[in-house]
């Protein structure tokens, strides 16, 4: 299992001619975004208060410089297009990841799918899978639900 997860994230940095960069980028750092940009294109329209905000919590979560960023998003954006499971991505959360961080990626979640005013059943859908994936309670799942919703209304 462990193999294949090294193989998943080695594949991906395989395919970039910028090869030295792509090599320093974490990933955990990687299956973290891919998570974001997942739950901000599930209702097939990813806006640019969604991208910003995902923007912005990678930014603060990582304290990566602007170039960085931007390389991190672009990486996750086709490994989320090439993935057919959310699995290697939350096996890798779960393996990293305290209770209280999952919970906080939870939070995130939410707040990437409220960014654009309106939560999609598919965003809904995908935040539920990826809670269940990473062992996340239920009472957990809405009490960051709700707390996002509050927030998103302000």
């Amino acid at each position: 299992m462990i193999r294949r997860l090294s193989s998943f994230f080695s594949r991906h940095l395989a395919l970039s001619s910028n090869t030295e960069t792509l090599q320093e980028i974490e990933p955990l750092q990687l299956a973290t975004a891919a998570l974001l940009l997942e739950v901000s294109r599930a209702d097939f329209n990813m806006d640019d208060s969604e991208r910003n905000f995902v923007v912005e919590l990678l930014k603060n979560q990582f304290q990566l410089p602007v170039e960085r960023l931007e390389e991190l998003i672009a990486a996750a954006q086709q490994e989320t297009e090439q993935a057919i499971s959310l699995y290697p991505f939350t096996r890798l959360i779960n393996d990293n990841y305290s209770p209280a961080q999952k919970s906080q990626l939870i939070l995130h979640l939410w707040q990437v799918a409220f960014a654009d005013g309106y939560l999609d059943k598919y965003e809904d859908h995908v935040i539920r899978r990826v809670a269940d994936l990473i062992h996340v309670p239920h009472s957990e799942f809405i009490r960051t639900k709700l707390e996002a919703e509050v927030a998103s209304h302000k």
